[in-house]
């Protein structure tokens, strides 16, 4: 198996390039499902998503790094099953600017005194498009 499912199709590509939030589904400890809406960027074959360090879902992923995200609009479903890492320091310039250009966000900042910023990437093991795995 590769590091990266197949990247998806023009259609889907451009949704993630547009599309201003997902559902991001971590494991809580218990097992049950943890599921929040994040902003994101989706660049280099990579789903990027930028958190506090002391964030249900960034403890989570410490623990248990499978997640599964999902677009919004469930008439033409986009989700994506992958595994998360947590970037803390040194985030990629280049999704530092896309977060600025999506959403007018620096999300490098902290939230407040005391935080610190996150970068989760998460790697794609499997899509599930309109009801197919990939």
């Amino acid at each position: 198996m590769s590091d990266f499912a197949d990247e998806p199709g023009p259609a889907v590509r451009r949704r993630l390039a547009e599309e201003r939030n997902v559902w991001l589904c971590t494991v809580r400890p218990d097992g049950s499902a943890h599921v929040t809406p994040v902003w994101f960027v989706y660049r280099g074959s990579r789903w990027w998503i930028g958190s506090d360090h002391r964030s249900v879902k960034v403890g989570n992923i410490r623990e248990e790094p499978r997640v599964s995200l999902a677009l919004e609009d469930g008439r033409f479903p986009v989700v994506a099953e992958g595994c998360a890492s947590l970037i803390h320091d040194g985030f990629p310039r280049e999704v530092v600017a896309e977060f600025e250009r999506k959403y007018g966000w620096d999300v490098s900042a902290p939230t407040g005194p005391g935080s610190k910023r996150v970068l989760l990437e998460v790697r794609v093991r499997r899509w599930l498009l309109a009801g197919t795995a990939q």
